[in-house]
């Protein structure tokens, strides 16, 4: 499995944005080199067809524009991955989670199934197609949707119709709301609304640790799920809260089936309902949500005999209330970490060479891109949606801002290559994280002072193009003439707000590559200093 995924709520946030922020990461052994791209309503398809799953989609015919992160290489199909569209509703896709044998056994993952034998012969069987999965949900999903809610309701709907034949959580916001969907077996679903105070943290495992039915099947203000949901946990006796049992006709009353009175408590924890809690969790997944939460949460005891949560506890909660408002620079931070300040950190010099290795760390090796959408309530709907974006391992990077809402994006990071090339971002990381993974401490701290550089330089940049909005704004006599409370002016005038976000983003992509580069030569030459081959008459003598 790959990915990590860290929400934070508006009330949560440093200044009351939303913020989404997932790493990609490829499966083990592949590098999937990645790109930023805007796409057009004209390039949006009408009849969508799955590359791995072969299904067939009928999509309207009034798509919106966006922008997204996806895959360069087309051989696994879009993978959009994290995009935000015009109406300022952002979406991050997916987080691959598992769900256990019984919910498969209940509704099983609807599977691409080939064709059988010859079309004129008698024992032909024609293709069955699969359902949707991570390659299809963003594009099938966020072209369409002008609010988070909208959002969760269409891949609901999706989901209930086409199935899918992956466990994954998909995560879609505006500028309210942030919520969390999850996938129970084939037809069925799970959404969780992030509270406004809270973060939550999500490392490959099926998160959600508390579910109000009531509320999903009333007035749905922090839950929803499929219509059918209580019907299929009682009739498949997916619930295992404890308490006194309801019975009928001396009967448990979850015997659905057997001619009694489906009866499920009001909450459960989807957790231990529908998720799994293995060894192997305890070695990959559990711990990236313990560092997530020691870091936002540091005054409670993480490392002693006594602590209550461990980085193979099970029961690590979903979402909580972080000591200080939660900033980008800890989302970047944590989203390409590496136990930093514990005995599990592979580039540490405490704990033992196994502890260094035990745990599989946030930021790997593999990881395509982190992207983190923020949306922002201080601004115009114009400007509204920032995408901060790195491409490549995690601790040698760092993300930059981009705004969304533009008709096309930078070359840096748009015309990425399959082959290797030092003319764009991702390559460009990606060869700076192999030279410098070997000399850690001789080159971190270049990469310290380039990532503290696109930091500073990515928020001076935003704060200075918002300002000149909302001059220009201010400065106008034609209430059209600068849409920037998400009405729609003639289309000259939403062009010049577009090239005002563009010509900032193109500012960005220059930085990036001026000063990427400059990391590039730095690490390669501290580097080649240390070749094991080196030799120098003077080393010789060497006191």
């Amino acid at each position: 499995m790959s990915c990590t995924t860290i929400l934070v709520g508006k009330n949560a946030s440093y200044d009351g944005s939303t913020i989404i922020a997932r790493d990609d990461d490829s499966g083990s052994g592949r590098y999937d080199p990645k790109r930023f791209v805007a796409v057009a309503p004209d390039d949006q398809p009408r009849h969508y067809r799955s590359v791995l799953s072969h299904v067939e989609i009928e999509l309207p015919d009034n798509p919106c524009r966006y922008t997204i992160a996806p895959n360069v290489l087309n051989n696994r199909g879009i993978l959009a991955e994290a995009g935000a569209n015009e109406h300022n509703v952002a979406m991050s896709a997916t987080e691959t989670i598992a769900v256990n044998e019984r919910v498969l056994g209940a509704d099983p993952m609807v599977e691409l199934r080939p064709a059988v034998g010859e079309p004129d012969s008698n024992d032909y069987q024609a293709e069955q197609p699969g359902g949707i999965g991570e390659e299809d949900i963003i594009t099938l999903v966020l072209p369409y949707v002008t609010t988070a809610r909208e959002g969760v309701a269409r891949l609901g709907e999706l989901l209930e119709t086409y199935g899918t034949y992956e466990s994954n959580g998909v995560i879609i916001s505006d500028v309210d709301e942030i919520w969390y969907v999850e996938t129970i077996g084939g037809h069925h679903w799970i959404a969780r609304r992030v509270p406004d105070d809270c973060y939550a943290t999500i490392p490959n495992q099926l998160g959600i640790d508390d579910f109000d039915l009531a509320d999903a099947f009333g007035g749905q203000r922090e839950y929803l799920c499929s219509a059918d949901l209580r019907e299929f946990m009682a009739t498949h006796h997916l619930d295992r809260t404890m308490g006194t049992p309801v019975s009928s006709n001396g009967r448990h009353a979850h015997s659905a089936g057997f001619g009694t009175t489906v009866a499920l408590p009001t909450r459960f924890n989807p957790r231990k309902a529908f998720g799994t809690a293995t060894p192997k969790d305890h070695i990959y997944n559990t711990p990236r949500a313990w560092y997530m939460q020691r870091r936002l949460n540091p005054s409670e005891d993480w490392d002693s005999p006594a602590a209550r949560y461990t980085p193979e506890s099970d029961d690590i909660p979903w979402c909580r209330v972080p000591e200080d408002k939660v900033s980008l620079e800890d989302v970047d931070f944590l989203l390409s970490s590496h136990f930093e300040g514990t005995p599990y950190d592979p580039y540490g010099t405490t704990g033992t060479a196994e502890s260094r290795h035990r745990y599989r760390p946030i930021g790997v090796n593999r990881t395509g891109h982190m992207v983190a959408i923020q949306v922002r309530p201080y601004v115009p709907a114009a400007n509204r949606t920032v995408m901060w974006v790195s491409f490549g391992s995690g601790p040698f990077t760092a993300a930059a801002p981009f705004y969304a809402n533009v008709n096309d994006t930078p070359a840096y990071l748009r015309d990425t290559t399959p082959e290797v090339s030092t003319g764009n971002l991702y390559w460009t990381n990606r060869l700076i994280a192999v030279v410098a993974d070997a000399h850690w401490y001789e080159t971190n701290r270049f990469i310290e002072g380039y990532a503290e550089g696109v930091r500073a330089f990515g928020h001076r940049l935003i704060e200075r193009t918002d300002e000149r909005l909302a001059r220009s704004d201010a400065e106008s006599t034609d209430t059209n003439a600068w849409p920037l409370d998400g009405g729609h002016g003639d289309e000259k005038d939403v062009q010049g707000v577009a090239d005002v976000l563009e010509a900032a983003n193109d500012e960005m992509a220059d930085y990036l590559r001026e000063h990427t580069t400059k990391l590039l030569n730095d690490v390669l030459y501290t580097s080649s200093n240390l070749m094991h081959n080196s030799f120098a008459m003077s080393d010789r003598w060497a006191e």
